[in-house]
């Protein structure tokens, strides 16, 4: 920061200057393009493929397919503009193959070989903490609880120059706040002269590992993690950083970006490092010695890699704490994606699409027990499979689109709108990162399951899914929802030792394994019928829609009759607790 800048920004500060008013308006559809020549008139980033002359238009294959799936566009017919160029299926990142064995906690379906996998995949997997990076940690989380942040400056009806100051005020505070109660000598000297600039590369760090045990952890800083991103993403923006000429935002620490920074990034294309990040799962169908084994197994291939790469540049606890951030990942993955594969076992042994057991057809009727679909029983089980299945692949990728939900955020250049969206003042900000990723899952999802029903409509950057943030938080939410329901179901068996409790499933529900089939039905039903939204505009089958109907099925868990054996398993509540 240069004396002029840090002297103006005392000026704003005191009271002496005030910012300039200007007549901008933030706008997410100002923001909106024509396609660079030769790509996609779609998602304009990606180089067109194919032709529809029907349509005039060109794509890249993934939005032609998204956007002649059904209807009159489904009779276009494409024609490729690179001739040697294959039908291409999608090119995911973090795709693994059946040439190397991975982890069963870490593969959903087959892909390219391990070595591939891990150096895609160590490029979105954060470096665990370590112990002093932890004691940094709890003074951010101690200052953002104390913030009101977004409660000042998120504000109706203020002039932007006046919420720019606001904005200043409270972004100087904070960062101020962190460097007094990290070293009460430079905060006190920041505290007279204002020099930002000198403190830049503390303020990146620490702010870096708020946002790093946050993408490793999305049960905790629920609250805190949102005034964070809102703050970084005000300091980002050009209007401020005329005054405050400092970057608070540096890119996550990886796993990758650390390895290939001390040149150990062969560690990843190991083929021992399958052993050494696999979770050791105590599922009951392994004896205490299998367990035994497998964890010294491990414990020996985390040691041996360790060793093997080590050198002057890197140490070997270094390497270890790499693999065991792997290792964090795979643990994240079975407490996220695996609900999701136990759900879609549960609806694929229990259910039968061509055949419909007497009482238990998943049909539903628009307008009948608030339902806004009608689907027969056939195409209410696919639809179910495929919402579950794109849940699954969401998840399986979930720290990739984190990452590139934070860079959609954080960037300077993506403008956002203040506005009402009936769900309160919210930040309107497109995410075309984000986008192009989902839209990339949902072809490849589509092509899996195979026939599609009800919209492929992806809501970001609009009143239903208003910016990034909102859609990571509503994706991290799919465990929340599943895995109590899993429990329950898995907990029937066991509470039904007790003889008065059987007795009493017996002769109200008609034995565990119809109570365990009659919520299934009910969730498959009730959780995937379109509703759960403030109207019938914004309600039905879009990917959206689809999360906020099982919501919905959620708040209403008390009216139902198993709700007591859901008390009895152990059950208090979907959202877990919020504080921490």
């Amino acid at each position: 920061m240069t004396a002029a800048s840090s002297s103006r920004l005392a000026r704003v500060l005191d009271g002496a200057e005030e910012v300039a008013d200007e007549d901008t308006v933030m706008d997410v559809e100002a923001q909106t393009e024509e396609a660079p020549q030769g790509f996609c008139v779609d998602c304009k980033d990606q180089r067109a493929r194919v032709r529809c002359e029907a349509c005039g238009d060109e794509y890249c294959r993934v939005c032609f397919n998204m956007l002649h799936r059904k209807g009159k566009r489904s009779s276009h017919v494409p024609i490729s503009l690179t001739p040697n160029d294959e039908n291409c299926s999608d090119e995911r990142e973090g795709m693994t193959s059946a040439d190397q064995p991975v982890p069963s906690s870490i593969a959903s379906e087959p892909r390219v070989d391990a070595g591939n996998y891990f150096v895609e995949r160590a490029k979105y997997i954060p470096i665990r903490l370590t112990l002093a990076e932890r004691k940094k940690l709890r003074l951010v989380e101690a200052a953002l609880s104390v913030s009101c942040y977004t409660d000042k400056v998120d504000t109706p009806g203020v002039k932007k120059a006046k919420r720019v100051h606001m904005q200043l005020q409270e972004i100087c505070s904070f960062l101020s706040s962190l460097l007094i109660a990290t070293d009460y000598a430079a905060g006190k000297e920041l505290m007279d002269s204002r020099e930002f600039k000198e403190h830049e590369e503390f303020f990146q760090t620490i702010l870096e590992i708020g946002r790093r045990h946050k993408v490793m952890n999305p049960e905790k800083m629920r609250g805190e993690y949102g005034k964070l991103i809102y703050m970084l993403q005000d300091a980002s923006s050009q209007e401020v950083q005329q005054f405050l000429d400092i970057s608070c935002v540096r890119p996550l620490k990886t796993v990758y970006s650390y390895l290939e920074e001390r040149g150990a990034e062969g560690v990843l294309k190991d083929g021992l490092i399958t052993v050494a990040t696999r979770e050791i799962l105590a599922d009951g169908l392994k004896t205490r010695n299998q367990l035994n084994r497998e964890s010294m197994e491990k414990h020996r291939a985390i040691e041996h890699l360790a060793q093997k790469y080590s050198s002057k540049r890197i140490e070997t606890e270094e390497i270890q704490l790499c693999l065991y951030s792997i290792g964090d990942n795979h643990s994240f993955l079975t407490a996220n994606r695996d609900p999701v594969n136990k759900m879609i076992t549960y609806l694929t042994t229990l259910f039968n699409p061509d055949r419909i057991e007497e009482g238990y057809d998943l049909s539903i009727a628009d307008g009948a027990g608030g339902a806004r679909l009608s689907h027969s029983h056939a195409k209410q089980y696919q639809y179910v499979l495929q919402s579950l299945t794109l849940w699954k692949e969401i998840a399986h990728d979930m720290f990739r689109l984190w990452c590139l939900a934070e860079e959609d955020l954080l960037s300077p250049d993506n403008r956002y709108d203040l506005k009402d969206t009936g769900q309160g003042l919210q930040r309107v900000q497109g995410a075309p990162r984000v986008s192009k990723a989902m839209r990339n899952i949902l072809h490849s999802t589509q092509q899996r399951v195979g026939s599609w029903i009800g919209s492929s409509v992806v809501h970001l950057g609009d009143n239903n899914v208003p910016n990034a943030l909102i859609f990571i938080d509503k994706y991290t939410q799919v465990a929340s929802i599943l895995n109590p329901i899993v429990i329950v179901l898995r907990n029937i068996p066991d509470l039904c030792k007790n003889p008065q409790i059987e007795s009493y499933i017996r002769t109200t529900f008609g034995g565990p394994e119809k109570l365990q089939k009659d919520i299934l039905l009910d969730f498959f039903r009730s959780a995937f019928d379109g509703s759960g939204a403030d109207n019938f505009y914004d309600a039905g089958s879009c990917i959206d829609g689809r999360l906020t109907s099982a919501w919905h099925w959620c708040s209403n868990i008390s009216e139902k009759p198993f709700y007591p054996i859901f008390k009895l398993a152990g059950f208090t509540s979907f959202d877990g607790e919020f504080q921490k």
